[in-house]
C-alpha cells in the first residue's frame, strides 16, 4: 500500500504550523473566512484577521490581506501566536513518572488528558501536571508548550516525553526529525485484517472535504505506519504499529484509509463500535538516545485496565 504522489512541504520542521493546499474547490474563496473554518482552535474570523495583520498567516510563504481571494494550489500557512496574557498556571494532577533526570522526563499519560493548553483551554492539561512537578521545562516552544517535543492525542493513552532545558529540546526534536526515536503503539481496529503485517506508505493532509479532520490525499506529507498482527478475534483484530513519520493522526488516518479503522475512535471510526471512552490505541514503547549522556533509553508501558478490559471480554465471548 504506496502512494507516489509527490509532496509539498512548508516549515517542515515547525510542528506546530498548520498547513493547507488550497483545492479547486476551495478556490475563491476568502482566505479569513478559509481559516477561520479550518484552525484546530476554532478561533473567529475575527481574530484570524488579527492573525493576517500581524503576520502569523501566510500564503505561499508570503503575508497577504484577509480579503484575499484563494486560487487552486496556493499554500496556506498559519503559526498561532500565543496569547500575550497566556497564564498557564502549575496544577497538582497526579502524573505516572516512567522516568525522570535533570535533562529529560518520561510519563505515561492517561487517556483523557490534553497534552497542553489551547487557545480558550487553559488548564486540566499534561503541561500544567508538568509544570507542577517539574517547574525547570524547556521554553523553546513557547509558553503553552513548555518541554513539549511530540504530542499524542487527548484519547491516545501511553508515553510521552518532555524536554526540561533547551538543550534536550534540541536532541529530542532533531532525532523525531531523523526518525531514529523508536515509537510503537498497541491498536485494536475493526475487521480481520488480511495480511499478518504490512507498511502503509501514504501521504496524509487536510481532508478536502473537512479540514478539521486529515486523510490520505495527493497533497499530503510522506506518511509510514508499520504494523503486525498480535490476535485476531473475528470482527477485531489487535495489531503492534510502527512510526516511521509522525504526522497527526497518522495511525487512525493509515488505518481507516485501508479499510480497519480503530475501535472507538470518535472521528476516524465506526458508529457500532466497543464500550471504550475514545479510541483503542495505546503509546506501548518509546525509545530515544538520552540528550546528554549518549545512552539509549527505552520503555514500556503496560495496555491500561479499560482497553485490558476489553480484550478480556473479546477472548471470552
Amino acid at each position: 500500500m504506496t502512494s507516489q504522489a509527490e509532496q509539498k512541504q512548508t516549515n517542515p520542521h515547525d510542528e506546530w504550523t498548520q498547513e493547507w493546499v488550497v483545492t479547486e474547490a476551495e478556490a475563491g474563496e476568502r482566505l479569513d473566512k478559509f481559516v477561520a473554518e479550518s484552525a484546530e482552535e476554532g478561533v473567529s474570523r475575527t481574530q484570524v484577521q488579527e492573525w493576517i495583520r500581524t503576520g502569523a498567516v501566510t500564503v505561499n510563504g508570503a503575508t497577504v490581506k484577509p480579503n484575499y481571494r484563494l486560487e487552486p494550489g496556493d499554500v496556506v500557512a498559519v503559526t498561532p501566536p500565543e496569547p500575550e496574557d497566556a497564564d498557564i498556571r502549575p496544577e497538582p494532577i497526579p502524573l505516572h513518572v516512567v522516568y525522570e533526570d535533570g535533562d529529560v522526563i518520561v510519563v505515561d499519560k492517561p487517556r483523557g488528558m490534553v497534552v497542553h493548553p489551547a487557545h480558550g483551554h487553559a488548564s486540566g492539561t499534561l503541561v500544567n501536571a508538568l509544570l507542577h512537578h517539574c517547574r525547570d521545562l524547556s521554553g523553546i516552544n513557547g509558553r503553552l508548550r513548555p518541554g513539549i517535543v511530540h504530542r499524542i492525542d487527548k484519547d491516545t493513552s501511553g508515553l510521552l516525553m518532555a524536554a526540561k532545558n533547551d538543550l534536550a529540546h534540541v536532541s529530542l526534536s532533531e532525532q523525531l526529525k531523523a526518525h531514529t526515536v523508536e515509537r510503537a503503539y498497541i491498536a485494536l481496529v475493526h475487521g480481520n485484517l488480511p495480511h499478518d503485517q504490512g507498511t502503509i506508505d501514504a501521504p496524509i493532509g487536510r481532508d478536502p472535504h473537512d479540514r478539521k479532520k486529515f486523510a490520505v490525499t495527493a497533497g499530503g506529507k510522506p506518511s509510514v505506519t508499520h504494523f503486525a498482527v498480535l490476535e485476531r478475534f473475528g470482527d477485531y483484530t489487535l495489531v503492534r504499529l510502527q512510526l516511521e513519520t509522525g504526522r497527526t493522526h497518522q495511525i487512525r488516518v493509515h488505518m481507516k484509509y485501508i479499510g480497519h479503522p480503530l475501535a472507538g475512535d470518535p472521528v476516524y471510526g465506526r458508529a457500532k463500535t466497543l464500550p471504550l471512552d475514545g479510541q483503542a490505541l495505546h503509546a506501548v514503547v518509546l525509545g530515544f538516545v538520552h540528550p546528554r549522556t549518549g545512552e539509549a533509553l527505552r520503555f514500556e508501558s503496560p495496555i491500561p485496565d479499560d482497553f485490558q478490559r476489553i480484550l478480556d471480554m473479546l477472548r471470552n465471548r
